[in-house]
């Protein structure tokens, strides 16, 4: 099994009925949409083409992706650009903060692609995001999905020393389909992340795609191995396959098996379980502050 590679020329599977979404409509949507226009913001709900983004834009909550919309990386799922991102923009953190006000949001998700170009590898806009949404809306909790700052562990203190509600770390999929998956991760480095997220006192999240080929024995192995770092909060949720260029999907998982891999985690001790088709990292964000 070590080594094994996805299969390229898997034969194309029907998406089944149960991963239909809706499409976006109402008030509350056109709010957001209208909002993250004028601001110039990224989104990961739109970057990322998330099956949910209609949803959560019509309760009228997204997930603000700051340090552009260009990642230094080219990780296999993912649907945001790769390539040389551009400067950093010293008036984001400002403009995520006067939306996330504007819109009356009581608890913001933040992620941010991978500035593996930077010396801070983005921290500093990090850190100033965090606290200008906290000097414009003083109740609003946060979760900041963050990249592994390729192991630099000065910037990850920074994330640390701000002290975010939620502090998220995907590890995304298994030990074998790390490289292919996240080619330029590392899982042992990611678990490292989680392990010092939680020694510095944060409450830590991560995620776990599945549908590219993994076992269910690996599965319960990455959820161990996530535990073995006291990770409080799992997300589980289909892969989806972005366009013709991406990973395919190798298997479509039944709404049951997500619900049994729900009721494995919680027995292993996650204070929180999401699992689903469409789950999402920030699928019912909020939820997760027990």
């Amino acid at each position: 099994m070590e080594g094994e590679a996805i299969q390229s020329d898997s034969v194309r599977i029907k998406k089944p009925k149960w991963l239909r979404v809706k499409l976006p409509i109402g008030e509350n949507y056109r709010k957001v949409r209208s909002l993250v226009d004028e601001h110039k913001l990224h989104t990961i709900c739109e970057s990322g083409s998330c099956p949910n983004m209609g949803e959560c834009w019509g309760e009228g909550t997204a997930t603000f992706m700051i340090l552009g919309n260009i990642c230094t990386r080219s990780c296999g799922f993912c649907a945001v650009k790769t390539g040389k991102p551009e400067m950093v923009d010293p008036y984001e953190p400002g403009k995520v903060a006067h939306s996330v006000k504007t819109m009356g949001i009581k608890h913001a998700v933040i992620t941010s692609v991978d500035r593996d170009d930077l010396k801070d590898g983005g921290s500093e806009i990090w850190v100033q995001t965090v606290n200008a949404i906290r000097h414009q809306s003083p109740g609003t909790t946060l979760e900041t999905l963050i990249p592994d700052f390729a192991g630099n562990w000065e910037n990850l203190q920074r994330i640390i020393d701000v002290a975010p509600e939620i502090v998220s770390h995907n590890m995304e999929t298994v030990r074998r389909l790390t490289k292919q998956v996240r080619i330029q991760a590392k899982y042992d480095r990611s678990l490292e992340v989680l392990f010092r997220l939680k020694k510095g006192g944060m409450r830590t999240k991560s995620g776990v795609m599945l549908g590219l080929g993994e076992s269910e024995e690996e599965i319960l192995e990455t959820m161990s191995d996530l535990r073995a770092v006291d990770v409080d909060i799992l997300t589980l949720g289909q892969y989806l396959q972005p366009t013709p260029n991406h990973l395919p999907i190798v298997e479509f998982v039944t709404p049951e098996r997500f619900d049994n891999y729900r009721e494995i985690g919680l027995k292993m001790g996650f204070r929180y379980v999401e699992s689903g088709p469409l789950v999402r990292s920030s699928y019912h964000a909020e939820k997760h502050l027990f």
